[in-house]
């Protein structure tokens, strides 16, 4: 229906309903004078409300959408309605009928025009009768339960009904919303859950609406949901929810079970070290350094330098920042960090006062395979951006590195530790001398969704049918969002780079060659993140979905460590963040080192270079080859 022929609706509707009001509100004062009236008196009460309906908007007044602002506006029209028709008899020489004749006509009036919207309202939202109907079971808090009721009504190819809610206080049992009967707190669930299957009353789904809820508290939803074979959904993003149309709800993602309450981040801090600065990210386009270019835009840098060697990776972070970003000035820069004399070009053509240095090999297998193109990427590569970085008069850098270089067993994690004991050496000198490059060690575990992360894989083997792989039933890794990552990577930046003052605690520790790491939390094993993935994909493990041992592959550990076997987590006075010592090398004997190391790379020694790498790191163990798995049956016997 266009736009006239609605108002045209509305007004013929509104006109005619006033019209009946006057007669009607006539015979409700005055019983005697019976129903029927001159055709001016009808007329005149649907003129008049026409008339004083117009500065309230209600010919344009969406009636499917009606609420209270729109009730609102009828009391306001039918009291100056009833008004202007009390005058017009008046001036016309008709006296009214009793003194109450006014007011009972403006009660008249809201009466029915309110009537009618609530009609067609419920008109709109009218579902056949006798089709079965889904029991739903709702878990969030009472306002989103709400949202959620209001979205559901409104679809009309919707078939469920709300049978419960189980809210986050326990403060609202007993009470209703919109006719269902909030039941209990979250910490009550299974219980309340047996009760519904007790009584007859299983529900056939259960739609998870408050976006807040994850982790812990969603296993344990899941791990009594499963047990009834009852399927757990959420709903969209408040403000993704749209009422009007369809309700789409989306499956429970790993990251929602795994993800813990988000830190508060400095992010005044972090305004203050990015905003109105160049900044340079290398490996730009890669699972971290797109994050990174990402939010590091969200604070207004003055120039952005996307620095990746892949041509399409570099093309597709810069169109997404073009998109979300299209004010942030964005230099696309196709460089290899080992290249001494490209990164100098790059970095004298836009002198970046803040450099992320993300990009590294990062692959266990695939620098086992190719050791001295790890080692020259990782260690070497690392060096070539720092010394250009403060060759061209960066005020700081920061380093992305691995748990993996802590006690590592692969040449990934020997090559990554080298580049910290570099950065290491290269920030304590800085700090020991007023207005050098700082230099920021952040070292994390693995992220989920990056480049070679298990979930992503394990996600492609269960769309293949699987098998999923599983290195070794007793493996765990440390786990965090790529988001939730970067954005403690930006917070140990501006706590790295403030000058403090007075001596704190973090501040002497950084001195000392101190490297922050990253609160991962717990470590999960990564059998039962396999056994989770396909609960969530609603199959049955080791049933519907294989779970094999493939063994433990060259340079793997069964345990990832954040800190050295000596090294005491430390908290920082910065949220989401601890502190590491390790051991430190002097900066000329470490600059020696990676001189030799450089020589014994570009000659293609293998042997020199992983003395040298062992001369760097005494505690590098490295594991050359993969343990010989039991049998499937074996393992899955242990491991339940």
């Amino acid at each position: 229906m266009t736009r006239s022929r609605r108002i045209a609706l509305n007004i013929a509707l509104d006109g005619g309903v006033s019209a009946i009001a006057a007669p009607l509100a006539r015979w409700l004062a005055a019983p005697e004078g019976g129903l029927l009236h001159p055709l001016w008196f009808i007329a005149g009460g649907g003129i008049t409300l026409l008339v004083c309906g117009l500065p309230f908007r209600m010919p344009q007044q969406y009636w499917r959408f009606s609420g209270l602002s729109d009730l609102i506006g009828i009391a306001c029209a039918s009291v100056v309605s009833a008004c202007l028709f009390m005058a017009l008899l008046l001036v016309c020489g008709f006296g009214l009928p009793t003194p109450t004749f006014p007011l009972i006509h403006a009660l008249v009036l809201l009466v029915l025009l309110g009537a009618i919207r609530m009609f067609w309202r419920i008109c709109t939202r009218f579902q056949p009768w006798g089709l079965p109907r889904e029991r739903v079971l709702l878990i969030g808090a009472d306002f989103e339960a709400d949202l959620f009721m209001r979205a559901m009504e409104r679809d009309r190819t919707n078939s469920g009904k709300i049978i419960g809610v189980v809210t986050l206080s326990e403060q609202q049992a007993g009470r209703r919303i919109h006719r269902a009967p909030i039941l209990g707190a979250l910490e009550e669930f299974p219980e309340l859950l047996r009760r519904l299957v007790v009584s007859g009353r299983q529900p056939g789904k259960i739609i998870v609406t408050s976006p807040t809820l994850r982790g812990g508290a969603l296993s344990r939803v899941l791990d009594a949901a499963r047990v009834f074979g009852v399927d757990v959904l959420r709903t969209p993003s408040l403000t993704a929810l749209q009422p009007a149309s369809r309700l789409e709800l989306q499956p429970i993602a790993i990251e929602d079970l795994l993800n813990r309450a988000p830190v508060a981040l400095d992010n005044r801090g972090i305004q203050r070290l990015l905003a109105g600065r160049v900044v340079a990210v290398t490996g730009a386009g890669g699972s971290i350094g797109s994050e990174l270019v990402r939010q590091i835009a969200s604070y207004g840098p003055k120039i952005l330098l996307l620095i990746e060697q892949s041509e399409y990776a570099l093309w597709q972070v810069h169109l997404d920042l073009s998109e979300r970003y299209p004010d942030v000035a964005c230099v696309q820069v196709i460089a290899d960090v080992r290249d001494r004399l490209r990164m100098m070009e790059v970095f004298q053509q836009n002198p970046p006062e803040i450099v992320f240095h993300a990009a590294a090999l990062k692959h266990v297998p695939l620098v086992e395979n190719n050791p001295i193109e790890g080692v020259r990427t990782n260690v070497l590569g690392t060096r070539v951006v720092l010394d250009t970085a403060q060759a061209t008069g960066a005020r700081a850098t920061v380093l992305v590195s691995t748990d993996k270089a802590v006690n590592p067993s692969s040449l990934m994690g020997a090559s990554k530790r080298c580049a910290e004991i570099y950065g290491q050496a290269l920030d304590m000198m800085a700090r020991n001398d007023a207005g050098s490059m700082r230099c920021v060690t952040v070292r994390f575990g693995n992220v989920l969704g990056s480049t070679g992360s298990v979930v992503p894989l394990f996600r492609r083997q269960l769309e293949q049918g699987g098998p999923l792989t599983v290195t070794h039933p007793k493996m765990t890794r440390y786990f965090m969002t790529i988001p939730e990552a970067v954005g403690l990577v930006l917070q140990a930046a501006a706590r790295g780079t403030r000058d403090h003052e007075g001596e704190t605690a973090t501040e002497q520790r950084l001195r000392e060659g101190g490297i922050f790491v990253l609160d991962m939390g717990e470590p999960v094993q990564i059998m039962d993140l396999a056994c989770q993935m396909i609960r969530l994909a609603r199959l049955r493990p080791h049933e519907d979905i294989e779970i094999r041992i493939t063994g433990l592959r060259p340079g793997e550990k069964l345990f990832e460590e954040l800190f050295h076997g000596r090294e005491a987590p430390v908290p920082t006075d910065a949220a989401g963040l601890r502190i590491a010592t390790p051991r430190t090398v002097n900066f000329e004997l470490v600059s020696q080192a990676l001189d030799a190391l450089d020589t014994a790379c570009h000659q293609g020694n293998l042997m020199e270079v992983m003395g040298i790498l062992q001369h760097l790191v005494p505690e590098f163990r490295h594991n050359t080859g993969a343990l010989v798995p039991e049998t499937v049956a074996d393992e899955m016997s242990s491991h339940d």
